[in-house]
């Protein structure tokens, strides 16, 4: 205490910093109590009264390594210890430095960034500075193949670190890049330089992003990198040219806006000439440019840009961000967006554009007439103002958020540090700024249907209906479709009285009384339901196909409407945008599936919005680099938020897919193949999550990388197949390539046995665990060799070696349907290889067709729902369409004995792993007739389509009345008599 009453002395000022610097942010307060010298001689003594400028920051974090950096070709394991030490010191003692004169005033934007990005770069030199001569000292110098010539690493800072626009609590997104492959010019342990660059990214990223008692360095995020988690490390600059020129994404030229060089190895001798570095340096900015940069006006940019933006809209609703001041409407990203639009419009023709900083571009755009001076002035106070407030939430426990707190103390702690004396006034000039952004935006970037839509109303019969004062309610009802408008009647008035309506505050009452009359009326148009499968004896063969009646669908409408009533942002959502209304109640109409998701998840109402999404579905590509894009707005090591943000994104898509098929835009095969393309996508993330958490801990087998894990996905099955349905599990089996016998390289080594076991359930976990939005997906595993009885994970060798020696014939028809789905490219090359020589073994017809036919009655008998043909009509309780005979099954049988039993004479037969190509397949090379084949497949696909449709309507059991599809059933049986009687 005298300490500190000596220290307040000197300075009346001190006192009131103090009590700002420890009220204002717990990091502060906890920092002290770790290390009381941290206040005593840095915080009360220095930080006040001089500028954290860039040469400070340089000089003193170089004094405090050189001992260190000089030690490091001969330094032992604690000496890299001491080193992680040091640097996480030096980072908390800028940091504080930084908190405590932002929240005293002392500090603007720029010191406070310009601060940031020094200490980010010169801690990032240092680290890389030290393991790299350590590598050196083991492996030599890498050189190049061609040039011959000691090659470099570049660090390329991505995102706020590359625009020199770090935020003090800033995670930091990278790129790695090496300018040519080669190897190392040690004479006796030379590595290629892919190698000694993947070890020196690993080293460097672990230095600085690895949590221990001294906290972090900086948390990396390397999801920007070619390829994503799946992606190499490190690429070489003919690697990085190729993946920018043949795969690079929209999104990733946005990101590549801001890409800056922040670093580069060098060694002490000068092996690494200055020369060579800046040229290692304009190779790199070479290969961006164009990338980012179009030589002409690009205008499919914007469309992009507005995608993007869509997304993180959606992203905002569904999570309820609107409190976020950088991802929320009028937040510092549609700043950014506004900016961007304008760079990668016209920037490939105007260098002047070409600019990182936020500010520096939006100078541009005024000078050079792009938008008004005063919009620019308005853009550029309402950005310092959010990342002054972005700053002063961080501040409190340096934490990584932007959302505003919600916690009375914290409302008032940061109205405080920005100057305001309440949150409401603090709170005024914040929504003043943001909806002078999002005006702006919508100006700039945004579609002009995106804007408010007016004139939406509802014939008066509608609203006195709504409002309780129609005359002759039942009699109106019944007119517009209602078989029971009583019971409609009385729906609708428990619906404006229960808890979620009565608790509406008057705004969102307005609005629902807006709403609520055009949305009844919407009912009006649905046909009469026509009865389904089981119904009774007018059952239709196209009921399946046609609408609910309104009395069906409005207790869906009602309850979709008491989840969401007391969301506002929802409800003029619904107004704001009145084809959605049509979209909804044809939906509604069509299946109970798609109201109870939309009931359990609102955020699917944004899949409406754009009605281009329910008629041109995207490819699985694309639907990859959307799924990536959402996952890289996540911490890398929130498995949580990872499994929430995969389950929604299959939730979208099949809500998507099934629109357009409830509007007949889809056709069956498309239909099944985005939902099994969706699943692929999911499941190479799923991978990708397992694996990292994996080689955090454990490190990789030997032969193993980010870009080769030698581990495979293979789907079987509908999944195998291209033939998912909305519900359909998921049947796997894993396959390694690495030596069983192996060990891993990490801090806790695995036997590679267990190492693959594990990372299979952890794929398992992710996909079975249950959620706020439910399962990712069921997993079934027993088709794996040896069924529940053998190994989760096998070897290639050991898989094979089943396959050739062990399995039954019924595995040999369940490999016809089995592809890779996720994983390691070479790996999945070698199974495709097994699989061909397996099925195209020749087979004795003797043998063959008996087995076949044994397993299909076994099947019958445990599985089956209708007697056997032939048996008396009354005793028939209907016609399951997969298991009964004549069914899916049936179809599927033959066309697996026929690849079996032929592809040893026609090896193209083993080519597919789908029902409708195979038999195409068995068409075009004359084992089967014309008429035939085209007979199974058109039966083939009415049955699944059929099956689709019970599936939107959860009549799950599959199962038909009696008598329908009577003539398709006979047709399957007699093909059937022809392959296994014949």
């Amino acid at each position: 205490q005298s300490r500190l009453a000596e220290s307040l002395s000197q300075s009346p000022d001190l006192a009131r910093q103090l009590i700002r610097g420890l009220v204002g942010s717990e990091y502060i307060l906890e920092s002290c109590i770790r290390d009381p010298g941290l206040l005593f001689d840095w915080l009360l003594t220095e930080v006040p009264y001089a500028p954290l400028s860039p040469q400070t920051i340089v000089t003193a974090v170089a004094t405090a390594c050189t001992d260190l950096l000089s030690a490091a070709d001969t330094a032992p394991d604690k000496l890299t210890a001491e080193l992680n030490n040091l640097l996480r010191r030096l980072r908390r003692r800028f940091i504080t430095g930084l908190y405590w004169r932002d929240l005293n005033g002392l500090a603007d934007f720029s010191e406070v960034s310009q601060a940031m990005i020094t200490l980010a770069e010169v801690l990032i030199q240092q680290a890389l500075d030290y393991h790299y001569r350590r590598l050196f000292a083991k492996y030599g110098a890498p050189v190049g193949e061609n040039s011959r010539q000691p090659q470099t690493l570049l660090v390329i800072g991505m995102g706020k670190l590359g625009g020199s626009e770090l935020n003090v609590s800033s995670d930091i997104d990278l790129l790695l890049a090496f300018p040519e492959a080669g190897w190392t010019d040690h004479p006796t342990a030379a590595i290629d330089n892919q190698t000694f660059f993947t070890q020196l990214s690993q080293q460097l990223i672990k230095t600085l992003n690895e949590k221990t008692a001294e906290g972090f360095v900086f948390r990396v995020d390397m999801r920007l990198r070619p390829y994503g988690q799946s992606g190499p490390l490190v690429s070489s600059f003919a690697a990085l040219d190729n993946y920018y020129q043949t795969q690079g994404r929209d999104w990733e030229r946005f990101a590549a806006i801001k890409a800056r060089v922040v670093a580069s190895a060098r060694l002490p001798d000068a092996a690494l000439s200055p020369t060579l570095e800046a040229e290692a340096r304009k190779g790199f900015y070479k290969i961006l440019q164009p990338f980012v940069y179009r030589g002409y006006v690009d205008y499919a940019t914007v469309a992009a840009l507005r995608q993007l933006k869509a997304m993180i809209a959606q992203e905002v609703r569904r999570k309820g961000l609107q409190d976020d001041i950088k991802l929320g409407a009028g937040g510092i990203r549609e700043i950014e967006f506004i900016a961007q639009s304008f760079q990668l419009l016209r920037g490939g023709r105007d260098s002047r554009l070409r600019q990182r900083p936020l500010l520096d571009v939006l100078r541009q755009l005024d000078e050079l007439d792009h938008l008004d001076q005063t919009v620019v002035e308005r853009l550029r106070q309402a950005y310092l103002f959010l990342r002054k407030t972005e700053h002063g939430i961080q501040a409190f426990q340096d934490a990584q958020t932007q959302r505003l707190p919600v916690e009375p103390t914290r409302k008032t702690i940061l109205a405080w540090v920005m100057g305001f004396a309440s949150w409401d006034d603090f709170f005024a000039l914040l929504q003043t700024h943001r909806q002078w952004v999002s005006e702006v935006f919508q100006q700039v970037v945004a579609e002009p249907e995106a804007k408010p839509v007016a004139g939406l109303s509802a014939r008066p019969e509608w609203e006195l209906l709504w409002h309780g004062a129609a005359a002759e309610a039942d009699v109106f009802l019944r007119a517009n479709g209602f078989a029971n408008p009583a019971a409609a009647r009385q729906q609708i008035e428990t619906f404006k009285y229960c808890r979620n309506v009565a608790a509406l505050s008057a705004n969102a009452r307005d609005k629902l009384n807006q709403l609520m009359p055009p949305l009844l009326q919407t009912l009006s148009d649905i046909r009469a339901e026509q009865q389904v499968a089981g119904g009774g004896d007018n059952y239709s063969a196209d009921a399946i196909f046609q609408p609910a009646s309104p009395d069906r669908v409005l207790p869906r409408l009602l309850t979709w409407m008491t989840t969401i009533v007391n969301r506002t942002s929802y409800l003029l959502l619904l107004l704001e945008n009145p084809r959605i209304l049509v979209h909804l109640t044809t939906l509604f109409a069509g299946s109970s599936w798609v109201a109870e998701t939309l009931a359990q998840m609102p955020a699917l109402l944004d899949e409406l919005l754009y009605p281009q999404r329910l008629l041109t579905l995207p490819q699985k590509a694309t639907l990859g680099d959307e799924l990536r894009q959402r996952l890289l707005r996540l911490e890398a090591d929130d498995v949580e938020a990872h499994m929430e943000t995969l389950r929604y994104f299959r939730l979208a898509h099949n809500f998507q897919v099934a629109a357009c098929e409830l509007t007949d835009r889809l056709p069956l095969m498309q239909v099944s193949d985005y939902l099994t393309f969706t699943a692929e996508v999911i499941l190479e993330q799923v991978l990708q999550l397992a694996l990292q958490e994996m080689v955090s801990r454990h490190g990789y087998p030997q032969g193993v990388c980010d870009r080769h894990p030698g581990f495979l996905v293979v789907g079987y099955g509908k999944l195998g197949g291209l033939e998912m349905s909305y519900s359909s599990d998921l049947d796997l089996v894993f396959i390694y390539s690495a030596d069983p016998l192996g060990t891993t390289n990490g801090q806790r080594p695995l036997d590679n046995q267990t190492y693959y076991t594990r990372l299979g359930q952890k794929i398992i976990h992710i996909l079975n665990t249950r959620t706020f939005s439910g399962k990712l997906y069921e997993v079934d595993t027993r088709l794996r060799p040896s069924g529940n009885s053998g190994l989760l994970v096998s070897s290639m060798q050991a898989y094979q070696r089943y396959q050739q020696q062990d399995a039954w014939i019924w595995e040999h028809q369940a490999l016809v349907r089995a592809r890779p789905v996720a994983g390691d490219k070479r790996l999945a090359e070698a199974f495709i290889a097994v699989r061909r020589h397996i099925l195209c073994q020749p087979r004795e017809p003797e043998v063959l067709k008996p087995a076949v036919v044994a397993m299909r009655d076994k099947m019958r008998e445990h599985l089956g729902h209708a007697p056997p043909s032939g048996a008396n009509e009354t005793e028939s309780r209907g016609f399951h369409l997969k298991h009964d005979p004549g069914g899916i099954v049936d179809i599927e049988f033959m066309v697996q004995y026929a690849v079996l039993a032929w592809s040893h004479g026609e090896p193209a037969l083993a080519q597919w792993t789908d029902n409708i190509r195979i038999l195409d397949s068995l068409r075009r090379h004359g084992f089967i007739g014309a008429e035939r084949a085209d007979r199974l497949n058109t039966i083939y696909q009415s049955y699944r389509r059929y099956q689709h449709r019970l599936a939107l309507r959860q009549e799950a059991n599959y199962v038909v009345v009696t008598g329908f599809f009577e003539r398709e059933r006979k047709e399957v049986l007699g093909i059937w008599d022809w392959f296994f009687d014949g």
